[in-house]
């Protein structure tokens, strides 16, 4: 009786410390990963187009997102982020241009100047 107590201990003591190995923060997984609909834009030189009822499908390859826009509008490669808090993403810089890329659970929030083109976005899943 003493050693099946013994076997059941070690089995209990083993399964939360493999349960309770790390945090785990859903920034880190595809949390963001998916279609946000709502009002996206672009305009470069030669384009303009603004769509109300668009979609933007965010897109996780290693470290960068990439953004498929909706209705012809050009794509957006290779963004990287930074944690901001809980749950959510941000990308964030002024030295080449206005680039504002904000990512949560449910809503994006998109607008990002770069080599003369600009892409908009506020949508919602």
């Amino acid at each position: 009786m003493k050693k099946a107590l013994k076997i059941l201990g070690v089995f209990c003591l083993t399964l939360v410390v493999f349960a309770c190995s790390k945090n785990d923060d859903p920034s880190d997984n595809n949390l963001f990963v998916g279609t946000y609909k709502g009002s996206i834009g672009y305009k470069s030189a030669t384009e303009d187009k603004s769509v109300k009822d668009g979609a933007v499908t965010v897109v996780k390859a290693g470290n960068n997102y990439y953004f498929r826009f909706s209705d012809g509008i050009k794509d957006l490669k290779g963004v990287e982020f930074k944690k901001d808090g809980d749950n959510t993403l941000v990308n964030v810089d002024f030295e080449e241009g206005v680039k504002y890329i904000r990512i949560t659970a449910s809503s994006l929030s998109i607008l990002y100047m770069k080599d003369e083109q600009t892409w908009t976005a506020d949508a919602k899943r």
